[in-house]
């Protein structure tokens, strides 16, 4: 990253917005039925969340499975009702 890096005033062009799903950390500690996983995080990461927990009075961990939890609601597709196979027969008549 020794090249510096040298601004234009130009249009950029279309750009698309997307929304801001992701909650702020504040919102982030809540209690749910888990599961014990192993993961490796950058280091910045952790001590932000760390950080963030001590200024809230809770646990870093919940914090980063919440996020993981508005994350992946975010995409979740809904169930749709699946037939059975069944066709209700009709009287002729």
């Amino acid at each position: 990253m020794s090249t510096k890096i040298k601004y234009t005033d130009e249009e950029l062009g279309d750009i698309e917005v997307i929304p801001d799903f992701l909650p702020p950390p504040e919102e982030l500690a809540f209690k749910e039925d888990t599961v014990k996983v192993t993961i490796s995080l950058s280091k910045g990461s952790v001590e932000f969340f760390k950080k963030e927990a001590k200024k809230h009075n809770t646990q870093y961990q919940k914090m980063i499975r919440r996020l993981l939890d508005a994350y992946s609601s975010s995409y979740k597709q809904p169930l749709t009702k699946r037939s059975t196979g069944r066709a209700k027969k009709r009287r002729a008549g």
